[in-house]
């Protein structure tokens, strides 16, 4: 099997726009994880996707905005909301790098319900805010349905200088343009597409922080080995595909 290599700014592969998004105001935290500790909580047909041996995983904080249908208009008020995902590292059959998610609070029922029956996708509600401060970044996050209710989740990161070359591993935690997941007996490659990501350094000032560890993951130690802001970008999804297993 060869594996796609980590491109940061592919072409657009998928031939029609299924849906249609912002992300913005992202914090990505990273730490390194152990791939045979992660395999089992992959969809069949994937396997966990590596840096020089290592996998890694991801809490990541940000605002999705403008949500929409193919070339539509963007919902009104459910089509923006907050969310803070717990992300692994995958890659299938076919030698396609992806994502895959241990849960994805969002703070907006509708959206929710949509996205679990649909895609299997491991959608909670959850009571969420994101603050401004200067260059002062607050994510809360507390989790209502469907458990375990009460999960809490708060960062502060301070956002530093722009990174014109990121590192090899920044490209190969940001440059992703999938995501796996289990719906209906059958494992599904979901593609994206958007610009490359405007990619800064951030300082981590504070975490607490239970959703890695609701999402079945161990406990982190010690800090992450990677922290970083986006302002944000443009996303499409194109139609899913079945992933041979």
């Amino acid at each position: 099997m060869q594996i796609e290599p980590v491109d940061p700014a592919p072409v657009q592969t998928f031939p029609r726009t299924l849906l249609r998004q912002r992300w913005a105001d992202l914090t990505l935290l990273h730490w390194a994880v152990d791939p045979d500790l992660v395999a089992p909580l992959l969809p069949a047909g994937t396997r966990p996707d590596t840096l020089d041996g290592t996998s890694y995983v991801g809490l990541i904080g940000f605002r999705m905005v403008g949500v929409g249908l193919a070339r539509g208009p963007a919902v009104p008020y459910l089509g923006t909301f907050w969310e803070t995902n717990v992300r692994l590292y995958s890659v299938d059959q076919a030698g396609r790098r992806a994502v895959v998610f241990r849960s994805l609070d969002a703070s907006r029922l509708i959206p929710v319900l949509v996205a679990r029956i649909t895609l299997g996708l491991p959608y909670l509600w959850s009571a969420m805010r994101l603050d401004h401060d200067g260059d002062l970044r607050s994510y809360r996050c507390r989790r209502r349905w469907p458990g375990p209710a009460g999960t809490t989740s708060r960062m502060v990161v301070r956002v530093g200088a722009p990174i014109h070359r990121p590192t090899p591993l920044e490209h190969f935690l940001t440059a992703r343009w999938g995501l796996h997941t289990r719906a209906y007996g059958r494992t599904l490659h979901l593609p994206n597409w958007h610009p490359q990501w405007p990619l800064h350094r951030a300082e981590l000032l504070h975490l607490d922080d239970d959703l890695v560890t609701a999402g079945g993951l161990p406990t982190p130690t010690g800090p992450p080995v990677s922290v970083l802001y986006s302002p944000g970008v443009p996303v499409r999804f194109g139609p899913p595909t079945p992933v041979s297993t």
